[in-house]
């Protein structure tokens, strides 16, 4: 029994960083209906900026919100640069522009850094604590924090704000929220920049466990794509709840499936995706789209 609970607290660990990345691709989903492909590669090349504001003798903790504040104003920048030109065009071609700038930013931090392999500093002490014979290390337990309180500032931010009002209200009718003299261009470059500051967090919190290389976040990104298809890409708690489910799930299935092992348990996030979208394809907290006849 111990060992199962120690699985489950690191599968939480694991999957509470999929959830900070899930969390950035559902706010651009609910914003603009984008699936963002690129949003690993924008979390990782804000990780670099990260590492190097560091490297320069920064300290860690002064680094980061300097690391935010430039994500966030680049998340914007795409919106106005690369998004909006083609954000009435057909869906198959804005994935095929989010794909593009997959490959251009991930190129572009090669050029940049080189892809050789970096040590992140890990922002939490080492050590942890024993809880009933289970070790919890205090990295998972900041891990779960951090997500924690970006869930909150997101909540109190969307339901106690007025510009998380406007931003609901785009969210909900971008074509109402223009005829009620809201200026729905700057709500998603805000849109845009929000979740680039909320995947810089995944980033910065997945590099220490990862080590820094321009393509660390493919991975990441499948099991957050596999969150919030779980949790409904419409719905933030739901992204949050998918990525820890998918994180326990594929811990567990590494520990005690023998046909699955280390080396298969990539496949679960898969898995998951497949039975989601055949059983319920809106996603746990997700709503299903209804048409009109």
């Amino acid at each position: 029994m111990t060992e199962l609970l120690q699985q489950v607290v690191e599968g939480l660990g694991s999957g509470a960083v999929c959830a900070s990345l899930a969390l950035a691709l559902v706010l651009i989903h609910r914003f603009t209906g984008i699936v963002n492909f690129a949003q690993g590669e924008l979390a990782m090349i804000s990780t670099y900026v990260a590492w190097q504001l560091v490297a320069s003798g920064m300290s860690f903790w002064l680094a980061l919100p300097v690391t935010l504040a430039v994500s966030f104003a680049g998340g914007m920048l795409v919106e106005r640069i690369v998004i909006r030109p083609v954000r009435n065009a057909p869906e198959l071609t804005t994935v095929i522009v989010t794909v593009g700038l997959f490959i251009f930013v991930n190129a572009m931090a090669g050029l940049i850094w080189s892809f050789t392999v970096k040590d992140f500093p890990q922002p939490f002490p080492d050590g942890g604590i024993d809880l009933a014979g289970v070790r919890v290390d205090w990295s998972t337990l900041g891990i779960i924090a951090v997500v924690a309180v970006v869930m909150g500032l997101l909540y109190l931010l969307f339901q106690h704000t007025s510009i998380g009002l406007v931003m609901r209200a785009v969210a909900c009718n971008p074509a109402s929220a223009r005829l009620s003299g809201i200026r729905v261009g700057r709500v998603l470059m805000l849109g845009w920049g929000l979740a680039a500051t909320v995947g810089a967090v995944s980033g910065v919190l997945v590099a220490p466990l990862l080590f820094l290389e321009p393509n660390m976040m493919g991975g990441v990104l499948i099991y957050a794509f596999a969150a919030a298809t779980l949790g409904g890409f419409d719905s933030p708690v739901g992204a949050v709840v998918g990525g820890l489910v998918v994180g326990v799930a594929e811990t567990l299935a590494g520990a005690y499936v023998d046909v699955i092992g280390a080396d298969l348990k990539v496949g679960v996030p898969l898995v998951i995706i497949l039975a989601v979208l055949l059983v319920r394809p809106q996603g746990l907290f997700g709503r299903a789209a209804v048409e009109r006849a």
